[in-house]
């Protein structure tokens, strides 16, 4: 499979501010769990994000990347929330 050079970036971009949002949902969290709890977790965070360009290369990045921010989510529970903007 062969990608233009700006698709990995745009899909770089893209997910990158995926995982930001679990990382800003995990930090208003931060109060109610250990320090053992969230440290390895934002350690993830971090190590997925500094990984996404070599990820975006692979030829099932997408299948690999969905599957991580799933994971995520059920730690973060960041698809349940609701951005207080949004609400009336």
């Amino acid at each position: 499979m062969t990608q233009s050079s700006k698709a990995p970036r745009t899909f770089t971009d893209f997910y990158r501010e995926e995982f930001l949002k679990h990382r800003r949902c995990l930090e208003q969290q931060r109060e109610y769990y250990s320090d053992g709890a969230i440290t390895p977790v934002e350690e993830a965070l971090t190590r997925i994000i500094s990984q996404l360009e070599h990820l975006s290369q692979k030829e099932n990045a997408d299948q690999v990347v969905s599957q991580l921010l799933r994971k995520f989510n059920v730690v973060t529970g960041l698809s349940g929330w609701s951005d207080p903007k949004n609400v009336h």
